[in-house]
């Protein structure tokens, strides 16, 4: 465990950038590309890190939350916040597939449909190989999402886990570092939506439906229910940002890289 020097932390121009979550999970991130942030290193207290950054509290909460809920840090009761150390699967960043879904115009619907190829594959390889910790982690990630119905963002962090846990019992470390380049998109785009969600108790459902299967060892089952939870979310997702228009930016699409602030565009045909 490393107590970090706080002079490598730089106060966020409020007046260039904003202080949103996405400037301080931009701000993390970088760091821990270059290298001032490391693996097991644990950060300032929050009230410390809020006040060197120059963001307010829920603001940076918002963003460990985030970055926690797609393996980036890691917080403990008691402890701390920590970078996750790079045990397991390897991370891609997903910054270059921002940048091709940018230039290229990569729709939604492209999207979705790259990560349920990859997650259908993976929920199959789960139910071959998940591990008595495997279903452990998926129960305790399903309690989670019940637990916090009435706290949307609070319930996507426990969705993000356990797609995330579903990948890791699949043992296949290329799918899984695949499966969460796409899905990290996915979750920023949907961060800014999930408030207006009307279907979450559906969703917790749908998510035992795929952990029953696993637990069963049904890979066919597994798949299944992994494609029926994500035509399921991706229609959720639609109809929040239905449900928002009136605040979507100007190109009348809800879909935006949070990195660039470049719209993911909706199919046009």
């Amino acid at each position: 465990m490393t107590d970090l020097n706080s002079d490598i932390f730089k106060t966020i121009n409020s007046e260039r950038n904003g202080t949103s979550s996405e400037e301080v999970i931009s701000q993390l991130r970088e760091m821990i590309h270059s290298g001032e942030l490391r693996p097991g290193d644990r950060l300032p207290p929050e009230r410390d890190l809020a006040k060197l950054l120059g963001v307010s509290r829920p603001t940076l909460r918002a963003a460990i939350r985030s970055l926690a809920a797609v393996g980036v840090l890691q917080s403990r009761q008691g402890a701390g916040t920590f970078v996750v150390k790079s045990e397991g699967s390897p991370s891609l960043d997903s910054s270059p597939l921002r940048l091709m879904a940018s230039l290229h115009g990569f729709t939604s619907e492209e999207m979705f449909e790259a990560r349920q190829s990859l997650e259908m594959a993976i929920a199959g390889l789960a139910a071959e190989r998940a591990t008595s910790d495997h279903l452990a982690t998926l129960s305790e990630e399903i309690a989670g999402m019940y637990a916090s119905l009435d706290d949307p963002e609070q319930f996507l962090v426990h969705d993000m886990r356990f797609h995330q846990a579903v990948a890791a019992a699949s043992g296949n470390r290329i799918l899984t570092s695949l499966m969460n380049m796409v899905a990290t998109i996915l979750f920023d785009v949907r961060r800014k939506t999930v408030s207006r969600a009307k279907d979450l108790k559906e969703s917790a459902e749908m998510h035992r439906h795929v952990y029953r299967a696993i637990r069963e060892r049904s890979a066919e089952a597994a798949r299944n229910a992994m494609r029926d939870h994500l035509m399921r979310a991706q229609k959720a997702q639609e109809s929040e940002e239905a449900n928002g228009s009136e605040n979507a930016n100007s190109n009348g699409s809800g879909w935006q890289d949070t990195k660039t602030n470049t719209p993911l565009r909706k199919n046009q045909g």
